[in-house]
């Protein structure tokens, strides 16, 4: 059971207490926390992270190692700063950067190389559900985002819950892990769910048999949020 937070666009330096809140707010409660923060707060939180117990992780990775790529991180450069997983394929980065499925496969075995787990973003916008596509659309981007080789993570998140307070009903969130995970095939470490999780409705759906942790949005930014949401797992 994976609970990680992902912060966005949002952070400063000021909120590099973040992991001492955390831990008053009564830390992770024996499970596996992740917190991928902004780049710019990747090397200021690390340490606090660390000591209360949390990993870290970051929101994106170039496919490239090293180089020519003017504002890109490698995902060398992440694990040398601490970092143990990353995000890939975020639907804000395929929607606003034009992310193919291609490149997010190629940041994912770069992330690979680096020795980072890669947690694979997938998701169907509100019409693809409407029209019936939803399982389709989200198992051919399984496919085809993820590493051809080595174990990854997969994040299902439909688009139109992500920040807009709606989460799809429980029977269609065990049909969509059911099915993400038969795409996936045993490489998968598990399927975690995200899109509009916050404390009040975290422990229905990680109880779903399907769910092995969430991806937590907005409610990441506050530590006790974050810290209920923990604790809200049952497995």
């Amino acid at each position: 059971m994976l609970i990680a937070g992902n912060w966005k666009m949002n952070g400063r330096l000021a909120d590099a207490d973040w992991p001492r809140a955390f831990a008053e707010a009564g830390g992770g409660a024996g499970r596996e926390v992740l917190v991928c923060p902004p780049a710019t707060l990747l090397a200021p939180l690390a340490g606090g992270l660390r000591e209360a117990g949390v990993r870290l992780g970051a929101q994106d990775c170039s496919a490239h190692p090293d180089g020519a790529h003017t504002g890109q991180l490698s995902a060398a450069m992440l694990a040398d700063l601490g970092c143990s997983h990353v995000l890939v394929g975020h639907s804000e980065r395929r929607a606003g950067q034009g992310e193919t499925d291609a490149i997010v496969r190629a940041k994912a075995e770069a992330a690979l190389v680096a020795a980072l787990v890669p947690i694979v973003c997938v998701g169907e916008t509100r019409a693809e559900r409407e029209t019936g596509r939803a399982e389709a659309v989200v198992c051919a981007q399984v496919r085809a985002s993820t590493p051809r080789e080595g174990g990854f993570i997969i994040a299902y998140e439909p688009v139109w819950a992500i920040g807009t307070g709606l989460t799809p009903g429980q029977d269609d969130i065990t049909a969509m892990h059911a099915a993400v995970r038969e795409a996936a095939g045993e490489r998968a470490f598990g399927v975690l769910y995200g899109g509009s999780v916050k404390p009040q409705n975290a422990a229905a759906i990680l109880a779903l048999e399907e769910v092995d942790g969430a991806l937590v949005g907005g409610a990441s930014l506050n530590p006790a949020d974050l810290a209920a949401i923990a604790r809200s797992a049952a497995r």
